[in-house]
């Protein structure tokens, strides 16, 4: 069956990047993001009576990304160690709307994202972060627009009590990387005390192919030690870290011999100017993306 619309050189294109920063936050993977985005171009290519494409690309990729998810469940009960979304270093998957959390993509948020239920998390996100009225929303799961306001509020809670405090500006942000960076290689137990709040939470991603703490460390103590031993272990190797915009704040990649061992990003607490969280991926399926050394 054909469409009968006039061919475009890329009918998607008003609308890709909102699709696959839709289709990332709800899966955590940009790959993945991309591969739903390709399966809704197919469908719309060869939809008929389409009255608002946008809508129409939105419901598709929802309802994909939501028959991913079951799947996605199932593999996480497996998977290996604790889970990091894959990391985005580029800025064009904003959601492009007058909200609190479009431009938000900080594994904070994806973590917390995480902890919702499916549809939980499509209300939510279409709502709160892509602006769609809840009329739009409704139609797209298939539920009312009180039941769609309903999962979007217990979502609203989870994310607002899952989250950091507002974090610090990005010049500060990029402060306390580079003093973190710093204390670290050199070993300075004081100085990354004084960086870490005393309940700092460090998260790394192996997912069984790179070494890596199979649950989350709490506390300023056990983090300080975690990243010694890691510094320890790696004194004899040219390591090198390049600052990198990981998830729309600053972030670092860090290479080992010349090759990409991990992705390196942080919380920031604003009220105690100092780090709440550490995300390191060195799970090498989801460093795919990551730019490398030249």
């Amino acid at each position: 069956m054909s469409s009968s619309r006039p061919p475009e050189a890329d009918p998607l294109g008003p609308y890709r990047a909102r699709l696959i920063g839709l289709a990332y936050r709800m899966l955590g993977s940009r790959g993945d993001a991309e591969d739903v985005v390709q399966d809704a171009y197919l469908r719309f290519a060869t939809a008929q009576d389409v009255r608002n494409n946008e809508a129409f690309l939105v419901t598709v990729v929802t309802r994909l990304c939501l028959d991913r998810l079951k799947s996605a469940h199932a593999q996480r009960e497996v998977y290996v160690g604790a889970w990091l979304p894959e990391p985005v270093f580029d800025e064009s998957l904003s959601a492009e709307a007058a909200t609190e959390l479009a431009d938000d993509l900080s594994f904070a948020l994806m973590l917390a994202l995480d902890c919702l239920t499916p549809l939980e998390r499509a209300a939510f996100l279409l709502h709160d972060v892509f602006d769609r009225p809840f009329a739009e929303v409704a139609r797209t799961l298939d539920r009312s627009e009180v039941a769609c306001r309903q999962l979007a509020a217990r979502a609203r809670r989870t994310v607002r009590d899952s989250r950091p405090v507002p974090v610090e500006p990005p010049e500060v942000h990029a402060r306390l990387l580079t003093a973190f960076c710093e204390a670290a290689a050199s070993g300075d137990v004081s100085a990354l005390a004084g960086l870490l709040r005393e309940d700092a939470i460090a998260i790394t991603d192996g997912g069984g192919r790179k070494l890596a703490a199979l649950n989350p460390i709490t506390g300023a103590e056990r983090i300080i030690r975690f990243i010694l031993g890691i510094a320890a272990k790696n004194s004899g190797n040219d390591i090198r870290i390049e600052p990198r915009l990981i998830n729309g704040s600053v972030g670092a990649l860090v290479y080992l011999d010349g090759e990409i061992d991990h992705t390196l990003s942080l919380a920031i607490d604003a009220e105690a100017n100092r780090i709440a969280a550490i995300y390191l991926v060195r799970n090498p399926d989801k460093l795919r993306h990551a730019p490398r050394r030249n």
